[in-house]
């Protein structure tokens, strides 16, 4: 009984491998029949010409060839080939000479099925329709994913583009860079009732999705705090995540008041890494803390620390995806780079010393960032009656 050509299998190229006439044209007239198209080829070489000019949605290939008619090295060699073509296809092999040790290493490098000569015809039109099946399959489910985390993406910028706020006598440039598509990194800028600025800045353990929805729920748990202190604020998300967060995840966090008239920047920090701030005379200070990260400990207290700043002052949070961003060598770009830079250009505006600092960074790693890489610059403006500010460079 003839079968029918099918409206599915219509629009499907498989491409045919083998050194035998005789069996590439059984081949072709086999899929004619079940309506798909077949080009045939007898060389390895030419199996891979094939590939580079044309898509695909399966390869039916040999293992053996002229040089070699029993071991099936020669296809095993172009099986590895294909894939360093990075071409994503459904490989089929075929053997007259078939071992399992054989199906197997086909199998490792990259093949699907494993088909014995002579075959019956039924069970190779059976296997092709999986493959291809399988493949389409898989090809929408990748659409869908890329989809859904290009929707993802757009949200998380959304979060992280809002605008900072004007703050009298301060300027402030911030940006984050995700290594991935997603990032678990985070800083947000807001004015709270009192008039004050109140800064934060994230880092989620780990890169990717899981980052970023721990992420996405530790913005939403700072947003239901309104204008807590720096200390409550990370007492209470400390509390919730050690109740939420998957064991081995934690959050280190910086959250800080800027004052407008006092020029006070009071602050708790939750293990993340030191601040940096330049006075106008060049000096450098590390305000330090010795607060747990967030997630661990349960019933840690928080304490606040206040400084007092200056007129000319540069003030620069970081995550460790600035500090820890190295090069071809395995060299950091470091803390002490950072330092030294930020002093270098102190005399820079917010988004100026930013942009000079994130330029040396992409720099050093070859525009290659290993980790998220978050950078807040806050500058102490001479004249305070002043209305400057910047969305990120």
């Amino acid at each position: 009984m003839q079968a029918v050509a099918t409206s599915s299998n219509a629009t499907k190229r498989i491409l045919l491998a083998d050194d035998q006439g005789s069996v590439l044209e059984a081949l072709r007239l086999l899929l004619k029949q079940e309506g798909y198209e077949a080009d045939a080829v007898t060389r390895p070489g030419d199996v891979l010409s094939a590939l580079e000019a044309q898509e695909y949605d399966l390869v039916l290939m040999d293992m053996n060839y002229a040089q070699d008619t029993t071991s099936g090295r020669e296809g095993l060699d172009l099986l590895t080939r294909i894939r360093m073509l990075q071409k994503d296809v459904p490989l089929v092999v075929m053997t007259a000479w078939g071992n399992m040790e054989l199906a197997i290493e086909a199998m490792r490098r990259g093949a699907r099925d494993f088909i014995q000569k002579p075959w019956n015809n039924q069970e190779v039109l059976e296997a092709l329709r999986a493959q291809i099946s399988d493949h389409q399959r898989g090809l929408r489910q990748s659409r869908e994913w890329k989809q859904e985390i290009a929707d993802a993406r757009e949200v998380q910028q959304h979060f992280l583009a809002q605008p900072v706020p004007q703050l009298r006598g301060y300027d402030i440039c911030a940006s984050s860079r995700p290594a991935r598509i997603l990032g678990g990194d985070y800083f947000e800028v807001s004015r709270t009732k009192t008039g004050e600025a109140a800064l934060c800045i994230a880092d989620v353990a780990g890169k990717g999705i899981g980052a970023a929805l721990l992420m996405s729920s530790l913005q939403a748990m700072l947003r239901s705090l309104g204008d807590a202190r720096p200390a409550s604020v990370c007492e209470e998300l400390n509390r919730v995540l050690c109740q939420l967060a998957p064991a081995g995840k934690f959050v280190s966090f910086f959250q800080c008041l800027l004052a407008e008239d006092s020029r006070q920047l009071t602050y708790c920090n939750a293990g993340h890494n030191a601040p940096i701030l330049v006075r106008q005379d060049g000096s450098v200070l590390r305000p330090q803390s010795n607060d747990a990260v967030l997630g661990y400990f349960r019933d840690w207290r928080y304490s606040e620390q206040t400084i007092e700043l200056e007129p000319g002052d540069r003030l620069v949070l970081f995550t460790d995806g600035i500090s820890e961003a190295f090069n071809e060598e395995g060299e950091e770009f470091g803390d002490e780079t950072l330092m030294k830079l930020t002093a270098e250009n102190r005399t820079c505006d917010a988004e100026s010393l930013h942009r000079v600092l994130t330029s040396a960074v992409l720099e050093h790693c070859g525009e290659r960032l290993q980790d998220d890489a978050t950078l807040v610059v806050v500058a102490v403006k001479s004249q305070p009656g002043e209305r400057r500010y910047c969305e990120g460079a």
